[in-house]
């Protein structure tokens, strides 16, 4: 028998306290899936989203955007994208982004269905009072409409192993594929919160013959080098003149090969600018929402560099299921679990939101119970 009730946190409006709130289960229609949650990610997103920082989020929210659930129950008979068949008890995650219609110009003919004008995001997007309703993993259960992707976690991926890396590790394989990583590659990583940290674990992984890290506290750049990361930069030590000469000393004098922008400063970008060795990439990935400007040389940075920029905006559903055959491979090697640092249940979600914001957990989740 269905669960007729499920218990969710909510985001009534910015900057408002959260609440617990009963929501009804709706019947399930053909396609949809009904998960019971595991464990949900709390995201910096989710921090932005709380002070209202992005826009058009349709509050109120029930936040959580990466979460894997187990199925309770399916609207007829589903598989995933490899063909396996969906069962109820299967741990599952699911692709966060919903309706990206496959028939506009972005779509079929840009290549870009991140920048589908009809994309929707689970936790983001999806209103909590819109119907069906429970589009957030911040709930005991979490409703999946006809469509959504649906993918199935292998046995070797644990639902900590897989929220451990979350939707960093998502953005950070769209990353690393902009990047171009040749073997014996330089790679710097500006940032060593969890995309940051997921970038240089997957810089390592494609090859480079060196990766470092910028970032702080300690605590982020200690999981870098329990990663196997070369090198770490605490950026509240040093001055942006003295940390260029560090990274040009450890990178034969020339600067890294490619650098990749995940810290969310928007001054870091022209500092990456700046530490990129001529003609080399730089990928920032980190801007997710509006932080500010900050004054580019045109002719300094980017042309008598000869340097490749590239912005990265989201992910799509490659990067979901690479991100799943990453996991399953090297896990073992990685551990992203080992990145939860801080587990809280509904109860304390509002503690959860401080934790991340303040910068002291690499990774927090979330626990109905």
């Amino acid at each position: 028998m269905l669960p007729e009730i499920s218990r969710s946190v909510v985001m009534p409006a910015p900057n408002s306290p959260l609440e617990i709130r009963n929501y009804p289960i709706p019947p399930l229609q053909s396609g949809s899936v009904l998960l019971r949650a595991l464990v949900s990610e709390v995201c910096g997103t989710d921090v932005h989203l709380y002070h209202g920082r992005l826009s058009g989020a349709p509050y109120p929210i029930i936040p959580g955007h990466a979460a894997v659930g187990e199925i309770v129950e399916i609207g007829g008979e589903l598989t995933d994208v490899d063909g396996a068949l969906l069962q109820k008890g299967d741990a599952v995650t699911f692709f966060d982004v919903y309706g990206t219609c496959n028939a506009c110009w972005f779509c079929l003919v840009g290549k870009a269905s991140t920048r589908c004008p009809h994309r929707k995001v689970y936790g983001i997007t999806m209103g909590a009072d819109q119907k069906p309703g429970l589009s957030g993993g911040w709930s005991e259960y979490i409703y999946l409409l006809p469509g959504t992707k649906v993918m199935k976690l292998p046995s070797s991926v644990s639902p900590e192993s897989w929220i451990g890396g979350g939707c960093g590790l998502l953005t950070a394989v769209h990353a690393i594929e902009l990047a171009n990583i040749r073997l014996g590659d330089r790679v710097l990583v500006q940032g060593s919160g969890p995309v940051g940290l997921s970038c240089a674990a997957l810089a390592l992984l494609s090859g480079a013959g060196w990766v470092g890290v910028i970032g702080a506290p300690m605590q982020r750049l200690s999981a870098a080098i329990k990663m196997g990361v070369d090198y770490t930069l605490d950026v509240t030590l040093f001055s942006r003149e003295e940390r260029r000469w560090r990274i040009l000393d450890s990178t034969s004098g020339r600067g890294p090969d490619i650098v990749i922008e995940a810290s969310g400063n928007p001054e870091a970008v022209v500092e990456g600018c700046e530490l990129a060795r001529d003609s080399g990439r730089y990928v920032i990935v980190g801007q997710y929402t509006d932080n500010g400007s900050v004054l580019l040389n045109p002719h300094l940075h980017i042309n008598r560099k000869h340097l490749e920029i590239l912005g990265c905006w989201g992910s799509d559903y490659s990067h979901l299921w690479r991100a799943k055959e990453t996991l399953s491979r090297f896990e073992s090697r990685i551990n992203w679990a080992s990145l939860i640092s801080h587990k809280f249940t509904f109860e304390n979600a509002f503690e959860a939101l401080s934790t991340v914001e303040s910068g002291k957990a690499v990774k927090a989740v979330l626990y109905p119970k």
